[in-house]
Formats: structure tokens, sequence, C-alpha cells
């Protein structure tokens, strides 16, 4: 048994094929760990959740902000991107099943000593109190509040985590540290505006996983969403975005011994 933590895939189907099968993957006895972005920006998303899905069990995967795009789309988000190559699934038989799954799907997963996430936790949250804020995100988008959530969800505001949030605030924050953070400031003031490389951190901020004393550095975090960060593995951190939708790689770890696998974008 393996598990094979790959990045972000963003529509490129035929990269993940052909990472699938590098490593002989087998649902039956091997596990597979998806940073999120399933979709988007590539031609073919519509194939690649409806293999993600058909893994059933085999697959564990949150959700990254292109993933959250499409469920704001399909709830009738009206800010469209013009570059977005989202219409197979709408066209779809089987778009309202595929995107009552993708809802389904969590911010987060904790397992032993590894956290799972699209972009990165906060430093000022333990992963025991980002697991509690994610389910409450969780909890909206499969109950019957998830339409007005999701018609909210855009924005920047509040660019920082506190206690006292209430409502749509509290939840936005939540998600964008979880799905589009790269810098955010020792006090955890996101950046969220910044996607260049790691040393362009806007002033007064870092990367995110840089910050001293997180608290949330018990953990390996294994993530993606910064393709121009590259894969980038240090201790505690694991980064998976090796650009693939950009004509760079598909990257996967095997977790039991760090082996990296990768196939062209």
């Amino acid at each position: 048994m393996a598990t094979y933590a790959i990045g972000d895939i963003q529509g490129c189907y035929p990269a993940l094929d052909r990472l699938l099968e590098k490593v002989a993957f087998d649902p039956l006895k091997d596990r597979l760990w998806v940073v999120g972005d399933l979709v988007n920006r590539g031609p073919q998303s519509l194939q690649v959740l409806r293999l993600l899905r058909d893994l059933g069990g085999a697959a564990t995967i949150v959700l990254g902000n292109h993933d959250l795009y499409l469920l704001m789309v399909a709830a009738g988000y009206s800010r469209r991107e013009d570059d977005d190559t989202l219409h197979q699934v709408f066209e779809a038989d089987d778009r309202d099943c595929l995107l009552l799954w993708l809802a389904r799907q969590p911010l987060m997963h904790v397992e032993g000593d590894y956290v799972l996430v699209h972009a990165g936790l906060l430093p000022q949250w333990t992963v025991a109190r980002a697991q509690a804020l994610a389910d409450e995100v969780s909890a909206v988008l499969t109950g019957p509040d998830s339409k007005a959530f999701l018609l909210e969800l855009a924005g920047n505001q509040p660019e920082r985590w506190s206690e006292d949030l209430k409502g749509w605030d509290r939840l936005r924050v939540v998600v964008n540290a979880m799905t589009r953070m790269r810098f955010c400031s020792a006090d955890g003031r996101m950046a969220l505006r910044a996607k260049g490389a790691p040393d362009k951190a806007p002033p007064g901020t870092m990367p995110w996983f840089m910050v001293p004393d997180r608290y949330n550095r018990t953990h390996t975090i294994v993530c993606g969403h910064w393709s121009a960060l590259g894969f980038y593995r240090v201790p505690g951190l694991i980064a998976l975005d090796s650009g693939a939708v950009w004509g760079g790689k598909l990257t996967a770890v095997r977790l039991e011994d760090g082996a990296a696998i990768q196939v062209p974008g």
C-alpha cells in the first residue's frame, strides 16, 4: 500500500492519467491525496472530476480556490473569468452529481503527522483549531445556506483572522487562508493579491510557512496552489504545485518514503 500526494491538476487529465500509470496506482490498495484545484485552466476538468469521484475512498481530496470557483459559478456567481474552462462540466449530464460530490469535499484533512490543505494555514491556528474551522465551512457548503455562502465568498476582506468574526466574514477568512494565501505577516494579515515568487513578498509579509513559531509546525503540511514556488520540500512542508497547467510538471510524493514522481504537464 502506498499513499501518493499529488499537486494541482487543474483539468490536465492526460498528465494525471500518465502519473497514475507511472506509479502503477492500484485503487484497491493505494491511496491518492489531492491538494485541490482539480479543475479550470486546463481543458479536461470534466474527465478529472469523474475519475477522482469514481475512485471513491481511494482518493482523499481537499478543495482549492478553482474548485470553489466552479461551485460559485454553479450557484449563480456572475463575474466569470474570461479564461475559465468549465463549460464541459456545466454541459455534462452528470453535472449535478459532480457538483454535489465536489461540495462534500473538505477544506482540510489531517492524518497522523500530515495535514492536507490547498494553500496553507494561518500562523495563529493550531492544527486542531484549523480543523474545527474547516469543519464550519464544510457544514455550510453541504447545508441549506450553501448558495448564499458561495455568492458571498468572493473578496479579500477581512485580511486577518479574529475569534470575534461572525457570519460570512468569518467563513471567508477561513476559506481565503486555506485556499488562496501565499504571503502573510507574522500576526496573520494576508496579502491575497500577491502571486509572485517567494522572494517577492509584499512589505511586512513573508511566505506563510516561514512565519517563526507558527502554531501548526507540529505537522507536515502538504499543499499546492503556488506554481511560482514549484515543488518545494523542507522539514514540515511538502509543496506540490509544479505548474502542470502552465507547461510545467505534475508532481506526486509517496508519503511512506518521500519518493518524488513527476510527469510533463
